[in-house]
């Protein structure tokens, strides 16, 4: 049996980045129409490679071929998100410990989203590598369902990779639709089933319209830098505020301020009170910018960032914001669907004027499905 999957990037709507940085708040994130994708099929052996594209289509860019007695496999640099899905996985699943040992597999991985952009890139390679494990072997899919795929993403790319990254990146992709997610209790980040799985209350059943248009600035980030310098920040000055007492430190703030635009947006939102909501969406642009600059990062939140979301409130914007980690990455706005014409020509005047030639803007959709999954 052929398997085609295929899953959506997300954009992170109002409460970042607490999913990253606190870990116990909450986010409303969505799935929007760009895309990763994989083909797996038997083998014998363990195949993986990535699609690159080029003038001429799609081409391999990198393959890896590895024994079925070789996992956990090693990380080389290339094609470690598909590696470290695997590993993990087989760690996790003696179902597929067993399975993998006799039959090999073959999966292949390409993506239309921009890297580095800002929109869960990397959590996809994790996500449709462990969907394609699960379909090919057929595993137990209440042993390995969605909530356990999507926890054991987000230990691929912490604990086997290093890499610091938000709960919405994990989640979302599978789940699809926009949802407000409850992160209650995973600060720590504990082992599996130690921890609550986050909570996924889908809001898309009443929103039937999003005025919304994107910008990918082009400037390459990494997510994990920028999480990786803010998170441990707010975990240290946290635990030692529960240990002393007293008044909130500055990380505490910046994430209550993040988190108050995500329980109020929910409420905006399911009134179509757009106003409001894109007052939250400047509210929450403010507490990252400032957290940024308190964490270190000199243009705070980015300075192709912050100058495409000053033009789009300069333009008919209601609120702007970043999609996800600042630094690069990209910018969303809402707007009256009358404004968005004009908020899109000031977006493309500041590209020409800051020099932002690698810069995309784009009409994100609700995906209202997340992974999918066809036999080909």
């Amino acid at each position: 049996m052929k398997y085609k999957l295929t899953a959506p990037a997300r954009i992170n709507v109002l409460g970042n980045p607490s999913d990253a940085n606190e870990g116990d708040f909450a986010t409303i994130s969505a799935a929007v129409n760009l895309y990763a994708h994989a083909k797996v099929e038997p083998a014998k052996k363990i195949f993986v490679e990535q699609l690159e594209k080029t003038a001429n289509g799609w081409e391999v860019e990198c393959r890896e071929e590895y024994e079925l007695d070789q996992i956990p496999l090693p990380y080389t640099g290339t094609l470690d998100l598909v590696k470290g899905a695997l590993n993990r996985l087989h760690r996790y699943s003696l179902e597929l410990q067993e399975k993998i040992a006799s039959q090999g597999i073959k999966i292949t991985t390409w993506t239309e989203v921009p890297r580095q952009s800002g929109l869960g890139g990397s959590s996809l390679f994790v996500i449709l590598t462990l969907g394609a494990l699960r379909v090919l072997y057929d595993l137990d899919p209440q042993i390995h369902n969605d909530y356990v795929l999507a926890e054991l993403t987000q230990r691929v790319e912490a604990k086997e990779l290093g890499i610091t990254a938000g709960y919405a990146d994990r989640y979302v992709p599978l789940f699809g639709g926009i949802a407000y997610l409850d992160y209650r209790d995973k600060l720590h980040q504990k082992m599996l089933h130690a921890e609550p799985y986050t909570t996924y209350e889908r809001l898309d059943p009443w929103v039937d319209e999003f005025p919304l248009i994107a910008v990918s600035s082009g400037v390459k980030h990494d997510s994990g830098d920028v999480h990786g310098r803010m998170r441990p920040r707010y975990v240290e000055e946290h635990d030692n505020w529960v240990d002393t007492g007293g008044e909130a430190p500055p990380m505490v703030n910046f994430m209550r301020s993040a988190y108050e635009t995500a329980w109020r947006g929910k409420i905006a939102l399911l009134q179509k009170d757009w106003e409001t909501f894109g007052a939250l969406m400047n509210q929450n642009h403010t507490a990252v910018d400032n957290m940024m600059t308190y964490c270190g990062f000199v243009d705070g939140a980015g300075e192709a960032n912050n100058l495409l979301i000053k033009a789009a409130l300069a333009n008919g914007a209601l609120g702007a914001k970043l999609t996800g980690a600042g630094s690069g990455g990209s910018v969303f706005a809402i707007a009256h669907p009358e404004n968005l014409v004009a908020v899109k020509a000031a977006w493309e005047k500041t590209i020409v004027a800051a020099g932002l030639d690698e810069a995309q803007i784009y009409q994100p959709i609700i995906s209202r499905q997340g992974l999918v999954i066809k036999e080909i």
